[in-house]
């Protein structure tokens, strides 16, 4: 999982296609090459609205989207966007899905939550594992760097040694 977190806002009375944009771009979720054309707020905001219909009209297979059709609603390619797809499975923004609609299996992706941020709280439970167990490493590897000096008989860092402690006064 490779996750590149960006910093940016909203500008004042941002409509709904700059919000997007912009949390598109703060989870990473933003093309990384700078002539990019992909416009994947457009596609944030057609899988939402999907999901509504389809939990207001209690089809669930309205929600699902074929990667063909995600792609166009980027404004790119089915390869490309086979390409970014992983980034929005990574972060369980997405969830893949299957279903059967005219005698046929339609296989496409869907929000992975009720709304937009039900999918984003997702994506935050996701980052949080990860920096958690980052933690865990963290905390590890300071063990480890204490156990190898120990062994070593080296004094710790937050040791002061005796010899640098002065008790009598300054000339």
């Amino acid at each position: 999982m490779k996750v590149q977190l960006e910093h940016k806002e909203p500008g004042d009375n941002a409509t709904a296609d700059e919000l997007a944009k912009v949390l598109i771009t703060r989870f990473g979720l933003a093309p990384r090459k700078s002539d990019a054309s992909a416009q994947f707020h457009r596609l944030l905001l057609e899988l939402s609205e999907r999901k509504k219909s389809a939990n207001r009209d209690k089809r669930p297979e309205v929600a699902v989207m074929p990667v063909e059709v995600m792609g166009s609603f980027a404004g790119i390619r089915r390869q490309t966007m086979y390409d970014y797809l992983h980034r929005w499975l990574d972060l369980q923004i997405l969830k893949k899905t299957s279903f059967v609609a005219s005698g046929k299996v339609i296989i496409g992706y869907e929000l992975n939550g009720q709304n937009i941020e039900g999918a984003f709280r997702k994506a935050e439970t996701c980052i949080k594992n990860h920096l958690d167990a980052s933690f865990k490493l963290v905390e590890q590897l300071q063990s480890e760097v204490k156990k190898e000096k120990l062994r070593a008989g080296t004094p710790d860092e937050s040791e002061t040694p005796e010899s640098t402690v002065s008790t009598g006064s300054l000339p």
